[in-house]
């Protein structure tokens, strides 16, 4: 049975039309959840009358982070058509593939990348280019403000695709992740039973919305209870901390990723900054430092730790308040609607505390990869969908990460998970970031290198950081070189790209 969808926003709209639903940071823009459904509305109308958009057709943007983002989010529900939003981190060869693969039938531009979207445009014959310009004047603007309401929305049901979000890539072509109206549905149930959302709740978004960690959390699960929604142009991180600060914002609920945090905890303003209000502050998109968290902690904000991926609509393991501060380096217990396995090469479950692959099966599962039947398969194991992630789960059933199954090496037949190196090199005061990779050695078949960047320039030697990796790791684990640099390779989400860490 394919259970109908209704229209979140259109519910808001009419129960409480005057409530705050979004606002653009960057332009001031706010709008009530009237005025949100009302635009949100006539653009359908623009897209299925003017453009000539059917159910099923893909409909792409390509901007920096925007309310508009939403807008045509919703726009598809009632439409029935698919979201595509696209990296605009992503070189045009990267954009022409995703564009190719996906068969936008329209894209909207932000002034910014005009000349992008006319590239694309031109590879792409009966792509529709709907040019915007966050709010200023602009095509966009008027297509909203010439159109009527659009009036009856498509019926729609659960298995119906609402979004395709393409993976970063950052180990091959990127193949775009399926999120069915049911999959946004009980990810955001699982989110107001996890992070305590209601209609008062007032999200901050600077990840990237073509990430689902912006898409998604908290924006979409906080849309979908009636609350509101702040969106920054980018993330930058002495805003967000005054955004954060700021009481008559009243940001109840945030989402950032380790690199993120570290930028925030060494402004100047930090340890002044008053954040008691703020009611859930996760961490995700990688395995945070256990440094980072306990600065955190020292201040009497609790970073929640979670698990989730594009594949599973954000979220799928959460560490309680009470239990961050007892189990630190914890990503939590599965949300209601989702079962884990941890298993072996072979696939067999693996006994509490030991380390293999982890496994997930729920609603909250992407049903495969667009136009990817064969990678689809490969992804699931009889219904489990294979996360390529190493973990461990302790008795009591709470899920540590101990690294991507791909980042693992093997030095002198032992297994070596660069995060547990990393979470040493953090504990170096100088220490703002570290990567440990594994390059090929003669003797050991591979060894590690560290890369670091430091708080202060030459405030570290290579001589002590062996000298504290050698007294608190195994021999075997002890990085055999250290690289300092400036920074580090991160994505447009943030995560550390490690294939782009030089290994001569």
């Amino acid at each position: 049975m394919n259970t109908p969808v209704y229209d979140w926003i259109a519910h808001h709209a009419t129960y409480a039309p005057d409530s705050p639903a979004i606002t653009d940071v960057a332009s001031g823009r706010a709008l009530s959840y009237a005025q949100f459904d009302a635009r949100i509305d006539r653009l359908a109308h623009h897209l299925r009358h003017r453009v000539g958009i059917q159910r099923g057709d893909r409909l792409s943007i390509l901007a920096a982070n925007a309310s508009e983002h939403f807008e045509l989010l919703f726009a598809c529900r009632r439409l029935g058509a698919i979201f595509v939003p696209l990296n605009w981190r992503l070189a045009l060869p990267e954009l022409r593939f995703i564009v190719a693969d996906a068969a936008p039938a329209c894209l909207l531009v932000g002034e910014d990348f005009a000349e992008v979207g006319q590239a694309l445009a031109q590879s792409a014959p009966g792509l529709a280019l709907l040019p915007l310009r966050y709010g200023a004047p602009s095509a966009y603007e008027d297509a909203i403000a010439q159109a009527p309401r659009l009036g009856v929305a498509e019926p729609l049901g659960f298995d119906d695709p609402w979004t395709i979000l393409y993976t970063s890539g950052t180990t091959g072509r990127p193949k775009g992740a399926i999120t069915t109206h049911g999959t946004a549905f009980f990810s955001s149930v699982n989110a107001i039973q996890k992070m305590q959302i209601t209609a008062s709740s007032c999200g901050l978004t600077f990840m990237p919305l073509f990430h689902a960690g912006g898409l998604y959390l908290f924006a979409l699960w906080i849309f979908h209870f009636g609350g509101s929604n702040l969106v920054m142009r980018s993330f930058d991180a002495a805003l967000a901390l005054a955004l954060l600060a700021d009481r008559q914002r009243g940001i109840s609920h945030l989402l950032g990723v380790p690199t993120q945090f570290i930028m925030i905890s060494e402004l100047p303003d930090f340890a002044e900054a008053d954040l008691s209000h703020v009611q859930s502050v996760t961490i995700g998109g990688a395995a945070a430092p256990v440094p980072l968290l306990e600065k955190y902690l020292r201040k009497g904000i609790v970073l929640q730790q979670g698990w989730g991926m594009t594949e599973t609509a954000a979220m799928a393991t959460v560490l309680s308040k009470p239990e961050a501060r007892k189990r630190i380096g914890s990503c939590g217990l599965p949300v209601l609607h989702t079962r884990l396995r941890v298993v072996d090469v072979d696939g067999q479950d693996v006994p509490p505390g030991a380390t293999g692959e982890l496994l997930i099966k729920g609603p909250t599962v992407t049903p495969g990869y667009w136009n990817r039947p064969e990678e689809s398969a490969r992804a699931f194991v009889d219904g489990w969908l294979r996360t390529g992630d190493a973990v461990r789960m302790d008795e009591d059933g709470y899920l540590y990460v101990v690294d991507r199954i791909k980042d693992m090496y093997i030095s002198g037949g032992e297994n070596v998970y660069p995060l547990e190196v990393e979470n040493v090199l953090h504990g170096l005061p100088q220490v703002l970031e570290a990567a440990v990779v594994g390059i090929p050695d003669p003797k050991w078949g591979e060894v590690g290198r560290a890369f670091i960047v430091l708080r202060r320039p030459d405030s570290l030697s290579e001589a002590e950081v062996l000298a504290h990796c050698n007294a608190n790791l195994a021999r075997f684990k002890v990085p055999r070189s250290i690289r300092f640099l400036a920074e580090l390779p991160h994505n447009a989400s943030g995560k550390l790209v490690k294939h782009m860490l030089p290994r001569d």
